[in-house]
Order: C-alpha cells, then structure tokens, then sequence
C-alpha cells in the first residue's frame, strides 16, 4: 500500500496443560512456553511495531511470592527488547539451580505456566508505555487480579464510562482500555462476592473460600454481564491471577481469532499462520472463536467455548484480508490473488486491449499477490486472444504467422524499489512530504515512450503518496500513461473496529467529492449532511442512520474515481494518469467468507459504526480532529 495504515494490533497466548517438569523433560526447558510465545510474537510482527508487552501467571504460587509478572517495551524493535529483558533475567540467575523447577518458579517472574503477549499499533493514543497492552488490575486476592490485552477498538466509550460511573466507580480516564478493564473487573469483583457470601453461609473458613472461589469462578456469567452493552470489534484476551483465563471475540467476528490445542498445549493467536508455523500444523488443525462467544480456560487447563452474546451476521473484516493480515495464510494469499484477477478484466478496457504496449507492475510490497492475480487474468485474455487469433488464418497458416501470435507476451517488471520503511499514513503532517518523496526508487530502461504503465496498489486511502512520490517518479521513464490499480474498492467511510481511520478528509474519495461539489456550485450539501449529522446524533444508538452516504449518493462512482484521478495527478506530471478500483461485488467475490465493507460501503456491523461515522463528519466541519469515537 501506498499510504500504509499499520493501526492494528495482535495477541498470543500459551497455556501449558502439563507440569513445567513435563517440558523441561521432553523439549530441555521449563520455559518451553515462554519460547513458544516469542515465537508466536514474531510471526505477527505485521500488526504491531509500536510496542509489545507481554505477562505470565504461575499456578499454585506459595504465600509471600509473586505470581504475575508483566513486561512492557515501546518501539519498532519491542518484541526483541522484552525477550532481551527476560533472558537477561535468566541469565543472572544462579545457574546451577535453574534446573530445579519449584526453585525456578519462586525466583523467576516469567516461570509461569499461563503466558499472553501482545503487539501494539498506537492509533489517536499517544505511544507511551502506559497504552501498551497488557493491562493490570490489581488484588490481594488472586481470583481478583486481571491481566487485559487484545485487538480492539470500542465505539461506545462514553456511554461505558458513564456507565461505570452509575456502578459507583471512579474512572482515572475515559478510553476503551480503561474501561474495558474495569468493566469485565467490576463483575469479576462481584462473582468474587457472590461466592464469598454463598461459602460465608455454609460455614466454610476464609482460606476454604479462597480456594472454592479459584475453582468455581463463573466467567461465563461474568463475561455475559460485562459485554452485553459493548458496541464494537474485538478479540479480548483475559488472565486471572488464579489461573483462569477467556478469549473473547465480537459478535460479527470483525477481528480474528485462531486456537488450537493438544494434552500439552492450548494456543491462540491472531493470525492462523503464526501458529501453524510455531507448533507445525495443518491449516485444518485450528479452529476459530464463534462469534459472540469466549474461549473459557478453567485453571487446570480445561476449556470450552460458551455463548456469550447472541451471534449476529458474520461480517469479518475484508479490508484486514486485502491488506493487513499475514499473506502467508494459503486462504488470504488466494483470496488476495482473486481480488487481482477480479480488476484484471476493467483494466483490459482501460488498456484497449493494448498488451503490447503495457508494462505491468506493482507497487511494493504487500501489493504483488494481487499482481500476480491481475496478471493470471490478463493470461486468461491473452490465451484466448491467441486462440482465436491462430484459428482465424485458417489452413493457410503459416509457421512463421503461429510462431509471431505465440510470441506475444505480458511484459511484466518490477518498476518500483522500496528504499526506506516509513509509515506515513500515520506520520504526523510536519515533514510528511518529505518523507513520502524518498521512500520509493524505480528501475530505469525498460520502458517506452508509447508505453502503457499499469501498477497495482492494495487500496488507495489518502493518495498522498501517489501524488507526492510514486507517480512523479514512475513518471521518470517516460510512459505515455500511468494506470493505477486498486485491489480495494474506493475508501469512503472510517473504521472504528481496529483499524483506526476515523477522520474523514483523510479519505481522497472524500476530497473528490468535495471537488466535484465545489465545480458543480453545490457546496451546499456539505451544510446540509453536517445538520443531518447533528440531528442523528441526538438520536439513541440504535437508532442512528449513516447519513454521509447522502454526499456520496450525489455521484456515481465512476465520477468519483475520475475526479480522484485527477487530484493525486501532479501538476508537472507528464504522462496522463487513470485510476482503477475494485468492485464491492469483485470483493465479496473474492473474500466471500469475510464480508465486512464498511470502509467501501458504509453499512456498519453495530449501531457504533454509524455513530462514528456521523460524528466524524460533525468534526470535520466543525473544524475539530478530535478521535470520533
């Protein structure tokens, strides 16, 4: 992607369902867990290069030790830095008695048997350590403590806050975080009373309530308690200082989320391959949460998934496949190439069927599977043009004439080197053009004047780097015409759900738009969607319309991409420049089993959605950037 959006984040958890002794007799360590869970974190580095954190809980710990342990490191390289940590922390232990399991457990904060990591992409928050997951809350009791980390984002915050606020508490701060945090603690707070009090009446000691508790916490109730009013996308990972643990996931499966298990091991992760490298598995080895339901880890490493909230439609995230999860999943590699193959056909009528004279590319680096796919498409044209080429010169056919048809080849070339790793749809706006004008570099010779240049991005969102960069320097060779293909349909609404794009003139669609009002002298609807906006926005949420979709309904798409086109185009570019975006129809196509379209459609999954979105818009013209959500 041009503009790259990386605002998303990640989550590892390893439960070992055998003695630490079991491990360190059968793979040589302890700490085979704690191994495993690096791994697991480097094989999502793709969602989070801000920071990571991880915590691990240790079973049956002896009075007067510590059994939650958390680590935390901000920056690129912060998985390297908390393993750094730990091993260090290993490394200045008495090597001689590392051997010895209850002495390792006592004396070494990470000797747990329950080990969750996490990986951050700041989004509005500021990148400080403070926001980097895990969370803790804090309780002499065991059954107390919570230990929160995950992938989401929630859209309803206030009304969760307030609601806080109604329960008697006392938030430090109103963010999903927090609130989530205290949230699911204030019903894990209860469950603690309600056992309690029922073990009080039977006569039972305090020692024997703390231990009847541990092994008779409800988390099923407390999670139904906790998320019956939460409006967004989630996969939610939480630990209880007893050694309990639930993953839960959003009721449309809007983010991801793959577990597998065996009598040694239950693993979960975001992404499917991660695990299946870690632990060299099948594709059909892992299973995925339901949506509305919790994976329910009892503290002697049981589990069951139970119905939480009732299951809506399933809407997973399409615009995490098209770009942002990991291409080494067989499923989202093949669904990536069918997006090209999807375009391959407008592109042809772009070209006039023009192959000869086209030079096929793509931009790097997580575009070239749907170039591959956009290419096996144009194949398919190109066999079937030979074929009825070589048929029409019937039996006079000449060697030579079959041999000058079959010649005809699709000329592909990397054009595009990317020189620097600089994340600049997130950048701040001080010094971002700078930094898009040198991230790329091109190989020079291998094109024509009267060359067609087509290039392949997976979406376009703010087409700045289009403007400001990619074209003026493919424009360099000289080409007679630039094409750029989008595998993404256009980019209209903002995400609230994970992928923080919540601002909407960050959108190009919506600079069109804005364009083609202001040609058309009908800047008026501008006014006129803000009041709408407002008035929704005094609605109850559940009843809120998206009414930004009135601007867009003023054009058709076609209008829109022609006047995007005409933006990202420099103003000293020689080379005449197109753009060509996928269908929300070739998307479905393509990822039919991940059907959310949010982003391209503006039909939101809850009745958040449409509040952000609403509120988005109300920013903008009121000139805030404030987070909409």
């Amino acid at each position: 992607m041009s503009d790259p959006i990386k605002h998303e984040c990640g989550v590892a958890l390893v439960r070992l369902r055998k003695p630490l002794d079991y491990y360190k007799e059968k793979y040589g360590t302890q700490l085979y867990g704690l191994k495993k869970l690096q791994m697991l974190m480097n094989k999502q580095l793709n969602r989070g290069q801000d920071g990571a954190g991880l915590a691990v809980i240790k079973l049956d710990p002896q009075f007067g030790h510590r059994y939650i342990a958390r680590q935390r490191a901000k920056g690129t390289g912060a998985v390297s830095t908390l393993f750094e940590r730990v091993n260090k922390k290993y490394a200045n232990l008495n090597q001689d008695k590392v051997h010895k399991t209850n002495w390792l457990k006592k004396n070494y904060a990470y000797g747990g048997e329950l080990l969750l990591g996490h990986l951050r992409y700041a989004t509005h928050g500021k990148n400080s350590i403070e926001n980097i997951h895990p969370f803790l809350r804090q309780n002499n009791w065991m059954s107390r403590n919570l230990v929160l980390a995950g992938n989401y984002n929630v859209t309803n915050v206030k009304e969760m806050y307030q609601q806080l606020i109604d329960l008697g508490q006392h938030p430090k701060e109103i963010s999903d975080n927090v609130t989530m945090l205290e949230k699911i603690g204030h019903f894990l707070d209860e469950e603690n009373a309600r056992l309690y009090h029922n073990c009080k009446e039977k006569g039972l000691d305090n020692l024997e309530i703390a231990d009847h508790i541990k092994n008779n916490l409800n988390l099923e109730n407390v999670l139904k308690n906790a998320f019956k009013s939460v409006d967004g996308g989630y996969n939610m990972v939480g630990l209880i200082g007893d050694g309990n643990a639930f993953v839960m996931r959003d009721p449309n499966g809007i983010r991801p989320n793959y577990y597998w298990a065996n009598d040694e091991f239950l693993v979960v992760a975001s992404e499917r391959p991660a695990i299946q490298t870690a632990f060299d598995l099948k594709v059909e080895d892992l299973k995925e949460i339901t949506p509305g339901s919790a994976l329910i880890i009892d503290r002697n490493g049981d589990f069951e998934e139970k119905q939480i909230l009732a299951p809506e439609k399933r809407l997973s995230c399409s615009f995490e496949r098209i770009y942002f999860s990991r291409g080494s999943d067989g499923k989202i590699h093949e669904e990536r190439k069918e997006l090209g193959r999807r375009v391959s056909r407008e592109v042809l009528k772009r070209l006039d069927y023009d192959i000869r004279s086209t030079v096929f590319s793509y931009i790097p680096n997580t575009a070239a599977t749907s170039y591959y796919g956009m290419i096996d498409g144009i194949y398919k044209y190109l066999d079937k043009w030979k074929r009825e080429a070589i048929l029409k010169l019937g039996d006079n056919a000449s060697a030579a004439d079959v041999d000058k048809l079959l010649a005809v080849k699709i000329r592909r070339e990397k054009l595009l080197v990317k020189d620097a790793k600089i994340r600049t749809f997130i950048a701040q706006d001080a010094g971002r053009d700078d930094l898009v004008g040198n991230g790329y570099d091109v190989t020079y010779g291998v094109v024509k004047k009267t060359d067609t240049l087509v290039v392949v991005d997976d979406s376009i969102v703010r087409g700045t780097t289009l403007k400001k960069s990619i074209l003026r320097i493919l424009d360099r060779l000289g080409p007679k015409k630039i094409v750029v293909v989008s595998s993404a349909p256009i980019i209209k609404y903002p995400d609230c759900y994970g992928i923080d794009m919540s601002r909407m003139n960050e959108f190009i669609a919506f600079q069109a738009v804005k364009s083609l009002l202001e040609k058309n002298g009908e800047l008026d609807l501008l006014d006129k969607v803000y009041q709408a906006c407002k008035e929704e926005l005094t609605k109850p949420l559940t009843d809120m319309k998206n009414k930004v979709k009135m601007l867009y309904d003023r054009f058709t798409d076609q209008e829109i991409v022609a006047e995007i086109g005409r933006l990202v185009t420099p103003d000293d570019m020689k080379a005449e420049v197109g753009i060509v975006y996928q269908s929300i129809k070739g998307l479905h196509k393509a990822c039919p089993n991940h059907q959310g379209d949010w982003y391209f459609s503006g039909n939101y999954p809850t009745p958040g959605g449409n509040a952000v979105v609403n509120r988005s818009y109300v920013y903008y013209m009121e000139g805030s950037t404030a987070r909409a959500y």
